[in-house]
C-alpha cells in the first residue's frame, strides 16, 4: 500500500559497492517535528511545575528579594542579623571564590531561604484561612463582616493567576469527625426508619460500640489522618470500587449525555473529528496544568487531584483486586466500529490531527467492510461481566504474542471511542427515546464499550455523542468539567461547514487507521461468551426513565426562598412515599473536594423532618400552612446536613473507615456491621453541570446539557440523576430493574413530577413568592454522581 510506504523513514539496498540508503524527507521532518513538540510540552511543564511549586509566591519574587538583600548590603544595612556573615564563614576560600564573591554568594542563599520561607509561611496561612467553613453556613443571602473579612484575606493569600494544582499544598486534611457526634448523627438519620423497639435495640448497639470499640479504632484512624494526605480517599478506592467482584457496567459506571434540543451535525465522522480534537485541546492544557482550578464563590479552591488520570487510564482486572494504571503521553485512541477494533493515531507532524484530519480517518473506518475476526465482536463483554473471569482470560490468553500487542493498545490508549450504528438523541414527540438513549449510553449492546478505560466516548450515526465514564478514578464532576468544555468548544468555536463536515482541508498523506489483530482460541471465546450472558442479562433488567421537567425550574425555586437541591430531595421523598407506601434509606452524594484528594460524603435526605413533612401531604387533615412550615422545617434541615457533609463532618465515610480499621483489626462490631450493610433503596444524585459558565443558556437557550445518570444501587430500589438546566428546566434519570416487583421508573417518574407540583403549589396558596427576595446560593452545588453503594460483600 501506499499508505505504508510514506511511513518507512528510510530505506537501504545492499549492493557491490555497499550500502545505499535512501532517506525519506518528508518523514525525517514530521519526526523532527515531533522531537520538537515533545521537548517544548516538557519545557513548558517543567516551567508550569515550577510556578507549581512556588505558588502563591512567583520566580520573579525570588529576583526580587535577592535584589533587595543585596541592596540593603551595599547601603551598609544587614537585614540577616549576622546570618550572611555566618554562611560566607562556611564557603571555601579559593582564586576562584574570592571574598567579594563569597559575599555576593551568602546575600543570594540567604535570599533564597528567606523566600522560601515565606513561601511556606503564605501556605500555611492560606492552610488556616481555607480550614475555616463559618460561610457555608451563613443564613441565604446575607455576608458577617467576619466572614467579609476572611474572604479578603484568602484572596490576598491567594495569588494571582493560579493554574490547576496550585492550591494543592495549601489545602486542608480532610479532618476525623468525633466519634460521639458521629453515632448522634447517625442514630437521628435511622429513627424515621425504625420503630421504637428497633430504635431501641440500635441505640444499645451503639452505645455499646461507643464505649468498647469505637475508641480504639478512632486512635488508629486519627494517626491515618496525620499521615495520610486524606483519610478517606485511597480506602474508598480500594473497597468500594476495586475490590468488588461484578460487573462494573450498570453497577458502578456512569453516563453524560449531549445537548437536549440540538446537534450541531448529523455526520458522524465530522461530530467525532471536532470532539476529539476538543479533547486533546482540554488535554494538552490539563498535561501542562494550565486549567483554571475550580473555586466556590469564586474564592475557595477545590481539590484537583482526580483530574490527573482524566487520561491515558485503564482499570485493570485482578484475581482479588483491580488496580489503576496511567500512563503519560500517549499519542493514539482506539476505535470500535462493527465489531472491529482500529488504532488511531492523534498526531501528525508534532501536532495534533486538525478536526478535518481526525473526520477523514473516522470516515475511512466507517467506510471499512471487513469481518471481525474469530471472537473480536464481543471481545469488550470481558469488561462488562464478571471481573475474575476477565482476570484469568487476561492472564491466559492475552499475556504474549499478537493478543497482548493489540491488549496493550487499547489500554494504553488516550481514551476508547465507539463509533455507534444505532440512532439516538430526544425527541419531544416520542419522550421515551430518551430512555433508550440514556441505556445505551449506561452499557450499549454490552460489548461495544470497554467499560476499563477511563472513560469511552460514543458518537451514534445521527452525531448525537455522550460519554461512559469508569467510576474509581473519578467522580461525576471531573468528567463534567471536561464535557463541559468540550461541547462548547465543538460548537462555539469549531464549528461545522453548510454541509456539515469539519472546517479545514483534507489531508491525504495520512496513514490510515490499523486494524488490531487478534487470535482468540475457541475456549477464550466461550468465556467471552460467558461475561456476554452475564452483562447482557443485567443490563436487560435496567428499567430507565427519563423525564424533561419543564413546568418551573431553579427560578421559581429560588425565588420561594429555598435551595433547589432541598426542594427536590423533598420532592423525592414525597414521590418514593407514594410509590411504595413507606421511607427508606437515602442516599444523596455530596462533595468534599474543599480538603486535600477529597472525594465523597453521603447526605441522608430522609429525615425526622422530611418524613413529617411527607405525612403532613397526605393527611387531609393538615393545613397548607401547616404544610409549608414543615417544608421549610426540612429544607433547612437538609440544607444544614449537607454543610455538615462538605465540611468533614459527615457520617458515613467515618464509619466505613471505622469499619476498615476493624476489620484489620480483626474486630467484630456488630454494630459497625449492621451500618455498612443497609441497603441505600433511593441512590440520588445532582449531575454538575455549568462549573465552567461557558455558555449563556440564557442567550443560546437550545444549548442545554440533557445530564447524566447511573444503574440502580438495590436491587429493588431507585437510582435519580437530576440535572437543574437554567432558570426553568430540570431533567430526571431514574433507573430500577424490571425484575422487581415492587419498583417501576415511569410510575416513580410521574410521582416525582406531581410531586414537585404539589410542593410548588403549596407556595401559590400560602404566599407571592414573587415578592420575596431570591434564595441566595450561598453554598456549592457541585454534587458527585455515585453508582455504586457501600457493598459489605467487597471487603
Amino acid at each position: 500500500m501506499a499508505e505504508a510506504h510514506q511511513a518507512v523513514a528510510f530505506q537501504f539496498t545492499v549492493t557491490p559497492e555497499g550500502i545505499k540508503l535512501q532517506l525519506s524527507r518528508e518523514v525525517l521532518k514530521h519526526i523532527y517535528l515531533s522531537g520538537v513538540t515533545t521537548w517544548r510540552k516538557r519545557a513548558i511543564q517543567f516551567k508550569n511545575g515550577i510556578l507549581t511549586e512556588v505558588y502563591p509566591a512567583s520566580p520573579s519574587s525570588w529576583l526580587f528579594m535577592v535584589i533587595a538583600i543585596m541592596s540593603s548590603m551595599y547601603a551598609r544595612v544587614d537585614p540577616s542579623m549576622g546570618m550572611i556573615d555566618s554562611i560566607k564563614k562556611v564557603l571555601p576560600v579559593s582564586d576562584y571564590l574570592t571574598v567579594q564573591t563569597q559575599t555576593v554568594l551568602s546575600a543570594i542563599l540567604f535570599a533564597t531561604a528567606l523566600w522560601l520561607s515565606l513561601i511556606l509561611l503564605l501556605r500555611y496561612t492560606l492552610k488556616a484561612l481555607l480550614s475555616y467553613h463559618g460561610w457555608i453556613f451563613e443564613p441565604h443571602g446575607k455576608m458577617s463582616a467576619s466572614t467579609k473579612l476572611w474572604m479578603s484575606l484568602v484572596k490576598m493569600f491567594s495569588g494571582r493567576r493560579p493554574l490547576l494544582y496550585s492550591f494543592q499544598a495549601a489545602l486542608p486534611r480532610l479532618p476525623v469527625p468525633n466519634i460521639d457526634d458521629t453515632i448522634q448523627r447517625y442514630l437521628e438519620s435511622v429513627r424515621p426508619l425504625l420503630d421504637d423497639d428497633q430504635y431501641k435495640q440500635m441505640e444499645i448497639v451503639a452505645t455499646e460500640f461507643k464505649k468498647d470499640q469505637a475508641p480504639k479504632l478512632q486512635k488508629y484512624l486519627l494517626v491515618k489522618s496525620w499521615w495520610a494526605n486524606n483519610y478517606v480517599s485511597d480506602w474508598w478506592e480500594e473497597y468500594i470500587y476495586l475490590k468488588g467482584r461484578g460487573p462494573i457496567m450498570v453497577n458502578s459506571n456512569f453516563y453524560t449525555m449531549d445537548m437536549l434540543y440540538t446537534i450541531p451535525t448529523h455526520r458522524q465522522a465530522a461530530r467525532a473529528g471536532n470532539v476529539v480534537h476538543a479533547i486533546l485541546q482540554y488535554r494538552r492544557k490539563l498535561e501542562r496544568g494550565e486549567h483554571a482550578p475550580m473555586r466556590a464563590l469564586g474564592v475557595v479552591p477545590m481539590c484537583s487531584y482526580q483530574y490527573e488520570r482524566m487520561f491515558n487510564t485503564t482499570r485493570i482486572p485482578g484475581l482479588e483486586t483491580d488496580y489503576i494504571q496511567h500512563l503519560r503521553n500517549r499519542k493514539h485512541l482506539v476505535v470500535y466500529h462493527q465489531g472491529r477494533f482500529f488504532k488511531v493515531w492523534l498526531y501528525y507532524g508534532g501536532r495534533h490531527l486538525l478536526p478535518s484530519e481526525l473526520e477523514q480517518q473516522f470516515q475511512r473506518i466507517l467506510n471499512d467492510t471487513t469481518e471481525p475476526q474469530p471472537g473480536e465482536l464481543k471481545l469488550a463483554s470481558l469488561t462488562a461481566g464478571n471481573r475474575v473471569p476477565w482476570a484469568k482470560a487476561r492472564q491466559k490468553y492475552f499475556n504474549d504474542g499478537v493478543n497482548k500487542m493489540s491488549l496493550d493498545v487499547i489500554e494504553t490508549a488516550a481514551f476508547f471511542l465507539t463509533l455507534d450504528n444505532e440512532v439516538h438523541g430526544y425527541d419531544p414527540e416520542r419522550p421515551r427515546t430518551m430512555d433508550l438513549y440514556a441505556k445505551s449510553l449506561l452499557h450499549g449492546t454490552c460489548y461495544d464499550r470497554w467499560f476499563d478505560k477511563s472513560f469511552n466516548l460514543i458518537v451514534y450515526k445521527n452525531g448525537k455523542i455522550g460519554v461512559n465514564t469508569e467510576h474509581s478514578w473519578a467522580d461525576a464532576p471531573i468528567i463534567g468539567h471536561m464535557w463541559e468544555d468540550i461541547l462548547a468548544t465543538d460548537v462555539f468555536h469549531l464549528g461545522y461547514t453548510e454541509e456539515g463536515h469539519c472546517k479545514g482541508d483534507i489531508n491525504k498523506g495520512l496513514t490510515f487507521p490499523s486494524r488490531l489483530q487478534w487470535d482468540i482460541p475457541k475456549a477464550c471465546q466461550e468465556i467471552i461468551e460467558g461475561s456476554y450472558a452475564i452483562a447482557k442479562e443485567l443490563a436487560d433488567d435496567v428499567d430507565f426513565y427519563c423525564c424533561v421537567f419543564d413546568e418551573f425550574g431553579k427560578g421559581l425555586i429560588k425565588k420561594s426562598r429555598t435551595s433547589p437541591d432541598a426542594f427536590i430531595q423533598i420532592a423525592l421523598q414525597l414521590a418514593h412515599f407514594r410509590d411504595k407506601g413507606e421511607f427508606c434509606l437515602t442516599y444523596e452524594s455530596s462533595m468534599t473536594r474543599m480538603f486535600r484528594e477529597g472525594r465523597t460524603e453521603t447526605v441522608r435526605s430522609c429525615t425526622i423532618e422530611s418524613t413529617a413533612f411527607v405525612r403532613s401531604m397526605e393527611d387531609e387533615a393538615c393545613t397548607n400552612e401547616q404544610r409549608l412550615a414543615l417544608f421549610r422545617r426540612s429544607a433547612e434541615k437538609h440544607q444544614n446536613m449537607y454543610r455538615l457533609a462538605m465540611t468533614g463532618a459527615g457520617i458515613d465515610r467515618h464509619l466505613f473507615c471505622l469499619y476498615i480499621v476493624s476489620k484489620l483489626l480483626d474486630i467484630e462490631s456488630p454494630f459497625l456491621k449492621q451500618v455498612l450493610s443497609e441497603p441505600w433503596r433511593l441512590s440520588t444524585s445532582q449531575t454538575p453541570q455549568h462549573q465552567l459558565n461557558l455558555v449563556d443558556t440564557q442567550k443560546f437557550p437550545k444549548y442545554v446539557g440533557a445530564g447524566g445518570g447511573f444503574g440502580p444501587v438495590a436491587d429493588d430500589g431507585y437510582g435519580v440523576s437530576y440535572n437543574v438546566v437554567g432558570e426553568n428546566l430540570i431533567t430526571f434519570h431514574i433507573s430500577s430493574k424490571y425484575s422487581s416487583p415492587e419498583t417501576d421508573s415511569h410510575r416513580f417518574g410521574q410521582n416525582i413530577r406531581q410531586a414537585m407540583l404539589d410542593i410548588k403549589a403549596l407556595f401559590n396558596q400560602n404566599e407571592d413568592i414573587t415578592t420575596h427576595k431570591p434564595y441566595m446560593a450561598g453554598q456549592l452545588h457541585g454534587l458527585e454522581l455515585t453508582g455504586q453503594s457501600q457493598n459489605i460483600e467487597n471487603l
